[in-house]
Protein backbone atom coordinates (compact mmCIF):
# COMPACT_ATOMS: atom_id res chain seq x y z
CA UNK A 1 0.00 0.00 0.00
CA UNK A 2 1.28 3.36 -0.84
CA UNK A 3 1.82 6.10 1.93
CA UNK A 4 0.27 9.08 1.36
CA UNK A 5 0.44 12.27 3.36
CA UNK A 6 -2.92 11.77 5.19
CA UNK A 7 -0.92 8.47 7.15
CA UNK A 8 1.90 10.16 7.63
CA UNK A 9 0.15 12.97 9.61
CA UNK A 10 -2.04 10.88 11.38
CA UNK A 11 1.52 8.91 12.21
CA UNK A 12 2.67 11.87 13.50
CA UNK A 13 -0.60 12.78 15.71
CA UNK A 14 -0.20 8.90 17.09
CA UNK A 15 0.80 9.05 21.31
CA UNK A 16 4.14 8.16 21.52
CA UNK A 17 3.57 4.44 22.49
CA UNK A 18 6.00 2.96 19.62
CA UNK A 19 9.46 4.47 18.76
CA UNK A 20 9.29 2.81 15.32
CA UNK A 21 8.69 4.76 12.33
CA UNK A 22 7.48 2.24 10.01
CA UNK A 23 5.15 0.34 12.51
CA UNK A 24 3.35 4.16 13.47
CA UNK A 25 2.82 4.46 9.56
CA UNK A 26 0.99 0.93 9.62
CA UNK A 27 -1.15 1.92 12.67
CA UNK A 28 -1.78 5.03 10.84
CA UNK A 29 -2.63 3.53 7.90
CA UNK A 30 -5.11 0.66 9.50
CA UNK A 31 -6.84 3.62 10.85
CA UNK A 32 -7.37 5.82 8.14
CA UNK A 33 -7.96 2.32 5.61
CA UNK A 34 -10.28 0.10 8.20
CA UNK A 35 -7.45 -2.67 8.43
CA UNK A 36 -6.54 -4.93 10.65
CA UNK A 37 -2.90 -5.29 11.89
CA UNK A 38 -1.91 -8.73 12.62
CA UNK A 39 1.38 -8.41 14.62
CA UNK A 40 2.89 -10.35 17.95
CA UNK A 41 3.96 -6.96 19.21
CA UNK A 42 1.81 -5.86 22.40
CA UNK A 43 2.55 -2.26 22.05
CA UNK A 44 0.20 -2.11 18.87
CA UNK A 45 -2.72 -2.93 21.50
CA UNK A 46 -2.32 0.93 22.96
CA UNK A 47 -3.33 2.48 19.21
CA UNK A 48 -7.55 2.90 18.55
CA UNK A 49 -6.17 0.67 15.59
CA UNK A 50 -8.24 -2.85 14.94
CA UNK A 51 -5.14 -5.32 15.76
CA UNK A 52 -5.31 -9.33 16.18
CA UNK A 53 -2.31 -10.39 17.84
CA UNK A 54 -1.08 -13.76 16.38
Amino acid sequence: MAITSDHTYAAGDLPNHHRDPFDRILIAQAMLEGLTILTQDAIFKKYPAPVLNI
